[in-house]
């Protein structure tokens, strides 16, 4: 193999450099859909809480939304 067709060391330093820096923009867009995700599950688990809280409360039921809250947490 001639020494042309082999890349020198500052070529594998570049490749290796890009591919750190588009591993790095690929893990922060991966990070930023999750954290985003998170949050809309958050929203609903909040809405989720309050409509059962609010059925209770309709069918006569005396457990206040704080009440839930205590009990969730023990």
């Amino acid at each position: 193999m001639a020494a042309a067709d082999s890349p020198g060391a500052g070529d594998v330093s570049q490749l290796a450099e890009n591919l750190l820096y588009e591993l790095q923009e690929n893990f922060q867009a991966l990070t930023e859909k999750i954290t985003l995700r998170m949050e809309e599950m958050g929203e609903r688990i909040d809405d989720l809480e309050k409509h059962v809280a609010d059925l209770m409360a309709e069918a006569g039921i005396e457990n206040t939304n704080e009440e839930l809250r205590v009990k969730k947490l023990n």
